[in-house]
């Protein structure tokens, strides 16, 4: 199935803002809790704006994610034509590879399309 409207590809979503601040608590186990209401993307198929909530929780090992770039990469997703199950994919991707954590967990909880909600979680553990 081809896109058929003129949205922008994944290609466009922004890395680089994203920085990371030392945990000065290594070697505890706390989880950090991150969300938003307010995350967009669209649908590469019908072009409509897909509405969620994100949810990342991680164990941090030597890094956390500083909350002002991870608004700004997450805002990034707004013209993005991006499967909601490839969002969440591509996020979990994006964090684990700047701050490394001891695991990590990301829940897309999107709205109703069509009658349909999607709850998608992926996670990761450090090995």
């Amino acid at each position: 199935m081809e896109r058929r409207y003129d949205i922008e590809g994944p290609e466009v979503i922004d890395k680089e803002v994203l920085e990371i601040i030392d945990y000065e608590y290594k070697g505890t186990d706390s989880l950090v809790e991150v969300s938003t209401l307010e995350f967009t993307s669209v649908c590469p198929w019908s072009g409509l704006p897909d509405f969620g909530e994100i949810v990342i929780e991680y164990v941090p090992d030597n890094y956390l994610i500083e909350l002002k770039s991870l608004k700004f990469y997450l805002l990034s997703y707004r013209n993005v034509g991006i499967l909601q199950e490839h969002a969440a994919n591509q996020i979990l991707k994006d964090l684990v590879k700047i701050c490394d954590p001891f695991k990590m967990k990301v829940t897309g909880l999107f709205s109703l399309r069509g009658g349909l909600k999607t709850r998608v979680i992926v996670e990761y553990v450090k090995k």
